[in-house]
């Protein structure tokens, strides 16, 4: 029996590849939810001890995702000690000055980096024991709190992450549950890349960002990973509902 049950979704490359292989540790099973499979996943969780399950789901098709969450959580075993969700998937696009914004972008930004979200929880909270010791990590994003140019569809989706994350902690007050949403920093991951490579006239502050890339001021994934399982696991996890783990 696992002491501890991480799902993790968006862990294919980036941040989430950086923690899903941080969070192959003896004990755990780890869930991991995206189109594709790291390559070196399942060497890591071998080699650590670590159970690990991949469910592959376009996070971005809502009924797909739902699909797939219940099925997930159906097969999950039980009397874990620990429960751990961390909604990791996300997506930059579109970059684009909002006149310029069409339908499809629109959705699949809102499908990817807020109902896929939305989705997972509900499927978490149904099924997981309210005695175990359960948490849910939103990976958000500083720019939830700050407007710029050229990321309405951004800064929109990680606010209503967070407003998401309030509310959700407000009704489950008293449950047990905690939960909160983490900016991570800026990390030298593709993401990243895609953000260097936008126009002027799309993003107005790229060269902000490739100025940071210059000074080597990007984080590395692995230990912001590092970080941010630490973070999960401190004793005030969730006392604040929107944090950064810059100040940790």
């Amino acid at each position: 029996m696992s002491d501890a049950i991480v799902i993790l979704s968006g862990a294919s490359r980036g941040l989430g590849a950086a923690l899903a292989l941080a969070a192959c540790r003896p004990g755990t099973l780890l869930v991991t939810l995206s189109r594709g499979a790291h390559p070196l996943l399942a060497q890591q969780a071998r080699r650590s001890g670590c159970q690990h399950r991949h469910y592959a789901v376009d996070l971005s098709d809502p009924a797909q995702t739902e699909t797939v969450a219940r099925g997930l959580f159906a097969d999950l075993p039980a009397g874990a000690a620990r429960y751990r969700l961390i909604n990791n998937a996300g997506t930059v696009e579109p970059i684009a000055q909002a006149a310029t914004l069409d339908a499809a972008s629109v959705a699949h930004a809102l499908h990817v980096n807020v109902a896929a979200a939305m989705l997972l929880t509900a499927a978490f909270l149904a099924a997981t024991p309210a005695q175990a010791d359960r948490r849910v990590l939103n990976i958000s994003s500083g720019a939830g709190q700050r407007p710029m140019p050229g990321w309405s569809v951004y800064c929109n989706t990680k606010a209503a992450l967070d407003m998401y994350t309030r509310t959700v902690k407000l009704e489950q007050r008293g449950s047990g549950l905690r939960i909160a949403a983490l900016a991570p920093g800026v990390i030298d991951t593709p993401m990243q890349a895609r953000i260097r490579a936008t126009l002027p006239d799309a993003f107005p502050a790229v060269e902000d960002f490739k100025e940071l890339h210059r000074g080597g001021r990007l984080a590395a994934p692995a230990d912001v990973a590092a970080r941010i399982l630490d973070y999960l696991e401190r004793d005030d996890f969730g006392h604040a509902d929107i944090d950064d783990i810059r100040h940790y």
